[in-house]
């Protein structure tokens, strides 16, 4: 697949894991545990690779999905445009620490 395909795949599979990470589940608790690792691991903690047996496959397909994205595009997801949306999930799962 060529380099803008991945990158568009990355950036559409991010968005829907985005939308997961602002619900209230098990799932999305997980969700935004892998993409608040990638916002900054040292301020909001590590991502249990286990999870990835414990959220649908399609969401386990999505988080491998925004893996190549993060290898390729090599930038953290507020320098893709997604700023508003790591700050609510942050404040949803991580301003209560």
């Amino acid at each position: 697949m060529p380099k803008h395909d991945q990158t568009i795949a990355g950036l559409e599979a991010l968005t829907r894991l985005i939308e997961i990470a602002q619900k209230d589940t098990g799932q999305s608790r997980r969700v935004a545990d892998f993409l608040l690792a990638w916002h900054n691991a040292a301020e909001n903690g590590g991502w249990d690779v286990t999870d990835l047996w414990n959220v649908d496959q399609s969401i386990a397909d999505d988080m491998f999905t925004v893996l190549h994205l993060i290898r390729a595009e090599q930038r953290y997801p507020d320098d893709q445009g997604f700023k508003d949306e790591m700050q609510r999930i942050w404040q949803q799962w991580r301003s209560h620490r």
